[in-house]
Parts: C-alpha cells; sequence; structure tokens
C-alpha cells in the first residue's frame, strides 16, 4: 500500500521519463482485441477518443485494469459512457472503462451506497488515492451496453495527466491490421472566389481511378490560384468487416511536405470542432464525412502539424505540378493519392448564386441579434466559425432559421416573448426543434423567466413552441399488483413520454427510496432485489416520473416477498 502511495506522489517525474511506456498496460479483456472504433475516428459531433472493442456481441465480460492503481472517478449515467470506471495509475496516466454492464462487487458496494446516501441513479465521484486501490489484473467489472452505446462493447481510454485522451495503441496495445486504407472519394475546393478548378469557383468531385490496393490515379484537373483538397478515407482490419478510422494523413506538393493531420492525441475542449475538419454541409446532406486537408479560419484543432500555407497550394497558369496524398493506419500501412495539376486560368462556368437579398448577415467576430415578431435569437461572439448569411423568417410561432449545414462553435439562443398566451398554459410550453420527414417535435432544453421562454442551441433548422399537457406513462413489465415476487431477483418498470421526455423519476418503497437503474433505449426502470433494501413481507411501492415541463405520473402497487 505504501509503495503504490509512493508512486503517485512522483507521478510527474515519472511520466517525464517515458511518454509512451510499452508493456505497461494489459488488454483490459481475456479475448483477442476486435475494434468496432478506432482512436480519433470521426463521429458525429467529436472525435473518438478511444477504441471500441467488440465482446462478441454479449455482455457480462470480465473486464480486468490494465495496470495497477486506484480508482479516481466513478461516473453513473443515463447518456454517455453510462457506467464508468476511472484508474490513475502510477506513472501518471489514466485508464478509462465505459459502458459497464456493472461493476466489481466490492465497487459496486462502494457506488451504490454512494446512491443511496444521495438517492440518485446518476451520480459521480472522485475516491481518494487510498480508498479503492487496485491490484494489477483485478478484475474491475463486466462489459456491457449502458449510456449512449449503439450495441455490447467496452470503450477504453488512456488519457495523460492533462486528461487529454492519447491513442492506446501507442503503449503497445494493438490489433492484427494489415490491411491499406482506402480512399472512396476525392474533392478540390477553391480558397476564395479568384480560385477555379475545372472552371468553377466551388467544391468539385474527381474522378477517382484505383490503380491497386495502395494506391489511386485521380484525372487531371485544371486549376488557378489558390486550392485545398479533402478525402474521405477509411481503414479496415483483419479481424472486423467495419470501417474505421485512419491515423495520419500527409500532403505533399510538388514533393513538398505541405500539411499533416495526425490522430495521435487531442483535448476534450478541442473535440466539438471536427467540425472544421470535416465539410460540414456534405456531411449533413450526404451523410458522409470529407476531412479537409486544409486548414481554414477559426480552426483550433492540435491535430495539424508542418502545416506550409494552411495546406493549400498556389497554382499558377501554365504550369503543370502533383499534389500527393498519403494516408495511413497505426501499423503503417499506406496508400497514395496521385493528382496531377495542371495551371489553366480560364472563364467561370456560369452558375446560379442564391438570392442574398433575403438573407439575414451573421458575424462570427461581434454578437448578432434577429428578431421578427415574438421571435428572438441572439448570437454572441465567435458562434460561428466566419460570417454567413443565414435564412431567417418567423411564421406565428415557428423560426425557420436557416438549414443544419453551417457549423457552430457553440449556442446560439432562441427567445420567445409568450405574452399573448394565458398564463395557465405557460408551464406547459417548450421550444421544440422538428426533425425528420413529418417534422416531429423534440424537446430543446427550455428556460422561462417571466414571458420569455429561452433555450440555447447549436444547430440551424426549424423551430417552434410546442405544449405538452400529458402526463408520462408507467407501466409494470415483470408484475402485477398484489401479486409474489420472493423468486425475482429484478423489478421491472417501463416509463415513456412521447413529447417533452422524461425529467426525473423517484421510486420508494414503504417510503424508503430505492435504487432503479434508466436505460433510456429501452425505456426500462429496473431495481435489484439484491440490494437487500426491500425486506418487509408486504411492500407498497410508489413511483413518480415527471417530463420536461413538470408533468407528474404516479404509479402505485402492492407486492409481497419472503
Amino acid at each position: 500500500m505504501k509503495k503504490i502511495l509512493l508512486f503517485f506522489l512522483i507521478t510527474s517525474s515519472v511520466y517525464a521519463q517515458s511518454e509512451y511506456p510499452q508493456d505497461y498496460f494489459r488488454n483490459p479483456l481475456d479475448i483477442t482485441l476486435v475494434l468496432s472504433g478506432t482512436f480519433g475516428e470521426l463521429r458525429s459531433s467529436h472525435f473518438h477518443a478511444g477504441l471500441d472493442i467488440k465482446t462478441q456481441q454479449k455482455q457480462g465480460l470480465k473486464v480486468y485494469a490494465s495496470a495497477e492503481g486506484y480508482v479516481s472517478r466513478i461516473k453513473i449515467s443515463h447518456y454517455g459512457y453510462g457506467k464508468a470506471i476511472y484508474i490513475t495509475h502510477p506513472n501518471g496516466y489514466t485508464t478509462v472503462y465505459g459502458h459497464l454492464q456493472k461493476l466489481s462487487e466490492r465497487l459496486e458496494k462502494y457506488i451504490k451506497d454512494c446512491q443511496y446516501e444521495k438517492e440518485s441513479f446518476e451520480v459521480e465521484v472522485f475516491p481518494s488515492a487510498n480508498e479503492l486501490v487496485i491490484a494489477p489484473d483485478e478484475v474491475i467489472g463486466y462489459s456491457g451496453n449502458t449510456g449512449s452505446s449503439g450495441g455490447p462493447h467496452l470503450h477504453f481510454e488512456i488519457r495523460d495527466n492533462q486528461e487529454r485522451p492519447i491513442n492506446p495503441m501507442l503503449f503497445g496495445i494493438n490489433v492484427k491490421d494489415t490491411k491499406q486504407p482506402f480512399v472512396s472519394a476525392v474533392y478540390a475546393y477553391p480558397k476564395d472566389e479568384n480560385a477555379i478548378i475545372n472552371g468553377k469557383n466551388k467544391r468539385v468531385p474527381l474522378r477517382l481511378i484505383p490503380q491497386k490496393s495502395d494506391y489511386y490515379e485521380v484525372e487531371k484537373i485544371t486549376a488557378y490560384g489558390n486550392i485545398g483538397f479533402g478525402i474521405t478515407s477509411y481503414d479496415k482490419q483483419d479481424l472486423a468487416p467495419n470501417n474505421n478510422g485512419v491515423s495520419n494523413i500527409q500532403t505533399f506538393f510538388n514533393g513538398n511536405k505541405s500539411l499533416e493531420i495526425d490522430f495521435k492525441r487531442f483535448s476534450f475542449a478541442e473535440a466539438k470542432h471536427i467540425k472544421r475538419l470535416i465539410d460540414y454541409e456534405y456531411f449533413k446532406t450526404k451523410r458522409s464525412r470529407i476531412q479537409k486537408l486544409f486548414i481554414q479560419k477559426n480552426n483550433p484543432l492540435s491535430l495539424y502539424k508542418n502545416a506550409y500555407d494552411n495546406g493549400y497550394i498556389n497554382v499558377e497558369d501554365s504550369t503543370s505540378s502533383v499534389y500527393k496524398v498519403r494516408i495511413r493506419d497505426f501499423n503503417n500501412n499506406e496508400t497514395w493519392i496521385n493528382i496531377p495539376v495542371t495551371g489553366k486560368k480560364e472563364k467561370l462556368e456560369n452558375s446560379l448564386e442564391n438570392d442574398a437579398s433575403e438573407m439575414s448577415l451573421v458575424y462570427s467576430g461581434q454578437p448578432t441579434t434577429l428578431q421578427s415578431g415574438n421571435v428572438t435569437v441572439e448570437f454572441y461572439e465567435n458562434t460561428l466559425y466566419e460570417d454567413a448569411l443565414i435564412d431567417f423568417k418567423v411564421s406565428s410561432d415557428t423560426l425557420h432559421l436557416h438549414e443544419d449545414k453551417i457549423p457552430l462553435q457553440k449556442n446560439f439562443y432562441i427567445n420567445y416573448d409568450l405574452s399573448r398566451y394565458k398564463a395557465e398554459h405557460l408551464d406547459k410550453i417548450f421550444i421544440a426543434r422538428l426533425y425528420g420527414y413529418y417534422k416531429k417535435p423534440s424537446y430543446v432544453r427550455t428556460k422561462r423567466k417571466g414571458n420569455v421562454l429561452s433555450a440555447g442551441s447549436k444547430t440551424f433548422g426549424t423551430y417552434t413552441l410546442a405544449m405538452d399537457t400529458v402526463s408520462p406513462t408507467i407501466t409494470p413489465v415483470n408484475f402485477q399488483d398484489k401479486k409474489w415476487l420472493s423468486k425475482y431477483r429484478y423489478l421491472k418498470v417501463k416509463i415513456d413520454d412521447e413529447l417533452s421526455g422524461i425529467s426525473k423519476y423517484r421510486a420508494t418503497v414503504n417510503g424508503k427510496w430505492i435504487l432503479m437503474e434508466y436505460d433510456y433505449k429501452t425505456k426500462m426502470l429496473v431495481h435489484d432485489f439484491n440490494d437487500n433494501i426491500v425486506k418487509d413481507t408486504k411492500n407498497e411501492l410508489k413511483i413518480i416520473v415527471t417530463d420536461n415541463v413538470g408533468n407528474s405520473s404516479t404509479f402505485e402497487a402492492t407486492f409481497f416477498r419472503k
């Protein structure tokens, strides 16, 4: 024990000696590593911060601590990583284990004591260095599908002492991969209105000609001025058919390095700026991620290295040039793209421009307020990455705020004046975003101050006011009123709210709070009788569920146990 604590006192010096120690961290599962997600992989709103390890399509596999240390954090939440354990190690690194089905027996007891003390399923605790010391190869939990997981797997991370996630493969944790990355599309982009690509001043798809498994040729293009390129590329590994992210991209112009993107480490603060790396408009309209091989204004990502002229190339008239891209996975399997460029200053093709006369200009570097009727939209400084013309129209209580094609750095704020609404209705009204083909309303976290309703969002689209006067539903799943449950381990109840959604719930037995785990994906509340809270023969169950505008439902039943 003393030796372990001593290690933690000298964390910083040990950390500095070996940035990426090999053979220190073990595979957290006792199965061959097969990945459904790689480090740095592009997700909808962030970079993937770890490895998603497949668990053979099942839950309950033993999860081992990758090295000795102590549990420095446990977080239990409905979303995100679900049930997650954080272990800090003597060398200064922290490993993270997410989407767990449950924790090991002693850790489960520890966290359940916290949950009962706080009377909440969702808890976050930070044990001290000597509270939950972890031995090498100790089982700390069991793999699951909790939180925002799309299927059973273990999310595994390694973070440095500044809480920055680092590719676990840098520490010797590796998977079998002998396959080269592949490319499905290549595009060229003008930097400004003076650039021309194949006679156009807009994003241009380029004809990709596969030559062999690790080499692609692009049909010769004509260009003039400052231009950049973008690619759609993935990696595959030997033991899994799914597409994964690549590890490193380098570009070269006439033999000189132009830009490098290295997915080795990043901070959580910058992860949201993935919107600046990908072509956001293309992703939102085509559901495909183009990785831009150039750096635009207000792009703070630390992934870039050796950027000359921000990755753009300058093409002069009557010249012949070659632009090359090298794409590598972590095991250094690589693929090349060759793009021949002929400099040609030509007349731009006619193109239909959007009528900007009815558009509203929103500035990136200063606050902007748009107002119409009873609706005001506020943009603070640096909400947008760059100035943009957007559609802004209000019809009755419906706000048409452009389309979700422009990336945002942070929230804008929608304010509705409800003065014309009856006072008795105000508490049931919320701001909703309309989505999908049928424009269904989706609750946006809403606050009311007096007669003003406000909500923040990072997504352009159509918003409206909606009213929810219907209480949530509560349905018993595996029992009935006045039923004996002596042979049951679990008490299961389904809860739902179709409009504004579930906000909170509370369950008691004989007036005493009981822990019920909530899975939003299945809409299930589950109590484990092994908690030994329910000890009487006759028990009165009471569950209160409240939606996001305050409508509540109460379910009561009697059950028996012996």
